[in-house]
């Protein structure tokens, strides 16, 4: 048991160190191409690699019941299309540590809306976790002086980037109710599926066609990384987390995400990496801990 939970764990870590990345690549791919263009090239390729995971598990692409049909349109409707027109949107007008910040909230709503309509508990030790976590991210993105990325006021990039917020709760919440009845593997294959289905209409209308021919070898790269990396395999583990672990607790790992993404910067951008980071990462991990001590 032990070895299942740490082996969930990295995994976890993983997923959230290719999500940080996915900030970068996103804003370099929202400079090209249309988001419905960003969109396609990236869950196109994810649906592509992930039913094929399918097949190479099983032996044959999986099969829904019409009953779960549905639920899994739910599935992709939320956490890629909604996602995905809110993620690339925001990132065209603010910056990536700015939105990375925004999306923290979205372990407190997905603990809150586990609390209250999952039964999971939400003790003090757990608010408390989910709190520091929070806090951590704030003086990771914001150099030590969090109140000064409010000083900008709230741009309609910030209201797109909380629309991430919401639908990727509806998007947690859905996989959960969906893996009671199907493995994590077959609900992100067959919901990526379906969101690029109804990515594709919305993307044509915008000039699909057109728009590849603004795509640069970096772009590729990006979509490459983000098809590949950050969506097949990221997706994949976080789906399999939440079916161990539960929700809230899997959740409280995106906190992580603005630290990976500023060390991405870094690495990526030649970003400079201060005292903040190093004081803001380690509350951030402290609050995982505390929200997933058994």
């Amino acid at each position: 048991m032990k070895q299942s939970l740490t082996y969930t764990y990295v995994l976890l870590v993983l997923s959230m160190m290719l999500w940080g990345g996915t900030w970068v690549a996103g804003r370099v791919l929202a400079q090209s191409v249309h988001p419905m263009t960003a969109a396609v090239l990236r869950f196109a390729l994810a649906s592509i690699i992930l039913l094929f995971m399918c097949w190479r598990a099983d032996g044959r692409l999986p099969r829904l019941r019409r009953d779960q049909i549905l639920p899994v349109i739910f599935l992709g409707a939320t956490g890629v299309f909604a996602y995905s027109y809110f993620f690339f949107t925001g990132l065209q007008t603010i910056s990536a540590g700015r939105a990375a910040l925004i999306v923290a909230c979205t372990p407190v709503c997905i603990a809150l809306i586990s609390a209250l309509f999952c039964g999971e508990r939400f003790g003090p030790l757990r608010a408390a976790g989910a709190l520091i976590s929070l806090v951590g991210v704030s003086v990771v993105i914001a150099d030590g002086d969090p109140l000064a990325l409010l000083a900008g006021g709230v741009s309609r990039g910030d209201f797109m980037i909380l629309g991430c917020v919401a639908s990727w709760t509806a998007y947690t919440m859905g996989g959960r109710a969906v893996m009671k009845h199907l493995p994590p593997l077959t609900s992100v294959a067959w919901s990526s599926f379906t969101g690029t289905l109804i990515l594709l209409p919305a993307a044509l209308a915008e000039g699909f066609i057109a728009d590849l021919g603004n795509v640069r070898p970096v772009d590729w790269g990006c979509v490459v990384f983000l098809g590949f990396l950050a969506t097949a395999l990221a997706y994949y583990w976080y789906y399999r987390a939440i079916s161990i672990i539960g929700a809230s607790r899997a959740g409280i790992f995106i906190n992580m995400v603005p630290a990976f993404a500023v060390l991405t910067g870094y690495l990526l951008l030649n970003e400079p990496i201060h005292l903040s980071l190093a004081v803001g990462g380690f509350m951030v991990i402290s609050g995982v801990y505390l929200t997933n001590r058994a």
